[in-house]
């Protein structure tokens, strides 16, 4: 079988098995995501030998000691899988419901009911426990799932694949809900993102290559964020209380995740007030500051022991550094800082710090980004912190789904209407 005739028959069994999970009850999802973790403690042993596999071709293959870490499969994070399918088998079923429902002056009642998007592709690198947290994801939301992981974790994947496999069939659910690609030719992923005839959305989670390649090649709808530029803006009447903390999280807590703070703006009015502090923060964690010309002159001027203080250019403003690097400005007023923000964010996160209600509520409104905040860290920005549970992703797309993307976000809505033998006049 070639690529192509393998990835339609991927395909052609996903639409099917869609099908069947539109129709399965919620004790049926939730015994299977049970089942599926039970075979993952049951085989750890198997999965750890797998992930041993792929680590030793990986070393072999001279991968940055940074995708190694990502690759790795330890005991505690085969638990953390299992556990992972238990919660998300706690949370509630978006799946069949009704909300909206109003009555017409004609006598129907009109409402939506909330249902699977179908077949979801999933495209992802390295880390082997997103092919558990996807298949759980997909299959309670009601949706089957063709899933294709990093040739670095190849056999991990496929060992994973088969507790999902075992979990969906002691739930009498189809094994082809959830499909793991099993090939790592690159040809898979042109195949996947090019079959609308059964696949409804593109997930990608990877680096921001992968992610530009699948948006300007497929033909289905992808549901992804490009980069993770977020700001925290320090407004004239923040709580000086509230600054530092919040900066030195946003920025150092992690620095390569998408809703760490890469560009710091400040209000020229506290400018010389809080800057030299933050910087003595930052200095201290090693922070390297690329700065506009004011924030500059007040930071050498602060002449802080061991600060890394360079002048920020053009294109710092739109980076996403994933390291021990921010950019700093001063700005007039809150006009200037909405500006800047709508200009060269990537609509990921942004927070602002202030006690001025109206102006909170301004920036609230006026910030072009999928999640943004009043006096609290960017590192929020998360599917878990949301009270969603767990996610598949964040998005910066207006359409279908915006920020973190949890069950109801791999869900639709249709009308649907009530009546009583009305017809239309």
């Amino acid at each position: 079988m070639d690529i192509q005739e393998y990835m339609q028959t991927l395909g052609r069994q996903a639409r099917a098995a869609s099908r069947q999970l539109a129709s399965a009850s919620t004790a049926d999802k939730n015994a299977a995501l049970c089942a599926m973790a039970a075979a993952i403690r049951e085989r750890r042993e198997e999965l750890l030998a797998a992930n041993a596999h792929d680590l030793e071709e990986a070393r072999a293959a001279g991968l940055e000691p940074a995708m190694i870490d990502r690759l790795t499969l330890n005991a505690k994070g085969i638990e953390a899988m299992a556990q992972g399918l238990e919660q998300v088998a706690a949370l509630p079923d978006p799946v069949g419901e009704i909300t909206d429902v109003k009555r017409r002056p004609s006598g129907i009642q009109v409402g939506k009911m909330r249902v699977p998007l179908g077949v979801i592709g999933i495209i992802y690198e390295a880390r082997p426990n997103v092919t558990a947290d996807a298949a759980a994801l997909c299959l309670k939301s009601g949706n089957a799932a063709i899933l294709r992981g990093g040739k670095e974790a190849l056999h991990c994947n496929q060992a994973i694949a088969t507790c999902v496999r075992a979990g969906l069939a002691a739930a009498g659910l189809p094994e082809t809900a959830v499909q793991v690609v099993d090939t790592t030719d690159r040809a898979a992923v042109g195949h996947l993102i090019t079959m609308p005839e059964f696949v409804d959305v593109i997930v990608p989670r990877g680096g921001k290559g992968l992610i530009e390649r699948i948006s300007r090649e497929a033909r289905v709808p992808v549901i992804k964020h490009l980069d993770g530029n977020c700001h925290v803006y320090i407004e004239t009447e923040a709580d000086p209380a509230k600054v530092v903390p919040i900066v030195e999280n946003a920025k150092t807590q992690r620095y390569g995740t998408c809703n760490t703070a890469e560009s710091l703006l400040i209000d020229r009015a506290v400018a010389a007030r809080f800057l030299p502090e933050i910087a003595r923060m930052l200095a201290a964690k090693e922070v390297e500051m690329r700065g506009c010309s004011e924030s500059l002159a007040i930071l050498r001027d602060a002449a802080i022991p061991g600060a890394r203080i360079v002048a920020a250019t053009e294109q710092d403003w739109s980076e996403e550094y994933l390291a021990p690097i921010i950019a700093i400005k001063v700005v007039s007023n809150i006009d200037e800082a909405i500006a800047h923000i709508n200009t060269y964010s990537s609509g990921h996160t942004e927070a602002i710090i202030t006690e001025n209600y109206t102006r909170a509520m301004r920036f609230l409104r006026e910030v072009d980004s999928s999640s943004v905040m009043v006096n609290a860290s960017t590192r929020f920005a998360d599917g878990f912190e949301y009270g969603l549970g767990a996610e598949i992703g964040i998005s910066t797309d207006k359409i279908h789904a915006r920020g973190p993307v949890g069950l109801e976000g791999l869900t639709s809505q249709k009308w649907i209407v009530f009546g009583n033998g009305e017809t239309r006049r």
